[in-house]
C-alpha cells in the first residue's frame, strides 16, 4: 500500500514539476517511436525500450529522468525511483524535486534507508553524470557512455543493489 502511495505521489507531481519547475527548459521533442528510431545499442534506441517495455511515453521537459534509468539500469519500482535519486543526490545533483523525493521516499519506505544509502554512497563514487546534456548523447553507445561514468566494477555493484531491493 505504501509502495502504490509513492507511485501515485510520482505521477501526481508530475505534471506540477513540469509546469513550475521546468518552465524554461526545452522538451527533446521525441516520442518513444522516434527513440526506437535510432541505431540500436545507442542511448536513444535504448530510452525507447526502456520506455516501450514499461508502457511509458516520453513525459516532456523531463526526459533526462528516462536516460538515468536506462543508463544507470534502475527500473520503475516506488523504492527504486527514490534509490536512484539518492544515486544522483551522491552525484551531485541538487533540486527541490530530488530533496522532496528523498523526504517522503524515506518517510513512507523507511525499511529500504540501507539500499537507499548504498545508492547514496555509490553515486559519491561515480564520475558526474548529472549535468550531461542527454539529447546530444542519444546517438552514442550506450556501453561507452555507462564506461565514461563508471568501471565495470561499478557498473555490476549498480546492477546488485537493484536487484537485490
Amino acid at each position: 500500500m505504501r509502495k502504490k502511495l509513492v507511485a501515485k505521489l510520482f505521477e501526481l507531481s508530475q505534471g506540477f514539476y513540469v509546469r513550475y519547475f521546468k518552465q524554461k527548459k526545452q522538451a527533446w521533442g521525441y516520442t518513444r517511436a522516434s527513440l526506437l528510431d535510432f541505431p540500436k545499442g545507442t542511448l536513444g534506441h535504448e530510452m525507447g525500450l526502456f520506455l516501450e517495455s514499461n508502457g511509458f511515453e516520453v513525459i516532456d521537459k523531463v526526459e533526462r529522468h528516462d536516460a538515468y534509468h536506462v543508463l544507470l539500469g534502475f527500473n520503475t519500482r516506488a523504492q527504486d525511483e527514490v534509490a536512484l535519486q539518492y544515486l544522483c543526490f551522491g552525484n551531485g545533483k541538487r533540486s527541490k524535486y530530488l530533496f522532496a523525493v528523498i523526504a517522503l521516499g524515506s518517510l513512507i519506505l523507511p525499511e529500504y534507508i540501507a539500499y537507499y544509502y548504498n545508492c547514496y554512497k555509490m553515486g559519491k563514487q561515480l564520475n558526474c553524470f548529472h549535468s550531461f546534456d542527454y539529447k546530444l548523447l542519444l546517438n552514442q553507445p550506450l556501453d561507452q557512455l555507462r564506461a565514461a561514468i563508471c568501471t565495470s566494477t561499478q557498473e555490476h555493484q549498480i546492477k546488485q543493489l537493484c536487484y537485490d531491493h
